[in-house]
């Protein structure tokens, strides 16, 4: 099984960067993470026939995964820029189209982004359940620099990755 991890934030050293780091270092049989880290590098959204390179490339990935984690920040209230970017290249093409897709929003407050990042993501029709969404706020409280410390954040992630993974499972004949 392959699930398919975005970061909203750019930043290497990211606090959504750590928490994904914390999924993907665990260790599950048959599962294998990837983490999309070119969303930087796609072009502005535009309506075009012509597909660019990078944005077939993503559209790859997605169709290529059975599931999709996105960890994100918060950024002025709303979702970062270059996450909203990249969703906004699928919305006619339907990679995400019932694709089991989790959601973990990790920032100081969040509340915004949830809800925006969850409309975007049903209005182009992905599969998420209730138990598949996770808001973590105040997260620099809940890390280090380099790692999640706090140990109720870590099972909140691990049933948040858990409830995916289920999902996947419902979904793959």
């Amino acid at each position: 099984m392959k699930i398919l991890c975005l970061s909203g934030s750019l930043r290497a050293n990211s606090s959504t960067q750590i928490v994904l780091n914390q999924i993907t270092s665990t260790t599950l049989d048959d599962i294998e993470f990837v983490v999309y880290d070119n969303l930087g590098k796609l072009p502005h959204f535009n309506d075009s026939q012509e597909v660019p390179e990078a944005v077939a490339n993503f559209r790859k990935a997605l169709t290529d995964s059975d599931g999709v984690l996105i960890v994100t920040p918060e950024y002025a209230f709303g979702v970062p820029g270059t996450l909203k970017n990249a969703l906004d290249w699928v919305v006619s093409s339907g990679e995400l189209v019932n694709k089991p897709t989790a959601v973990i929003v990790a920032s100081t407050g969040g509340e915004n982004a949830m809800h925006a990042l969850l409309l975007t993501l049903r209005a182009i029709s992905a599969n998420i359940s209730e138990k598949s969404t996770l808001l973590v706020s105040f997260i620099r409280s809940k890390i280090s620099k380099t790692e999640v410390t706090d140990g109720d954040l870590k099972l909140s992630l691990q049933r948040t990755v858990n409830d995916l993974i289920g999902n996947i499972r419902t979904v793959q004949p």
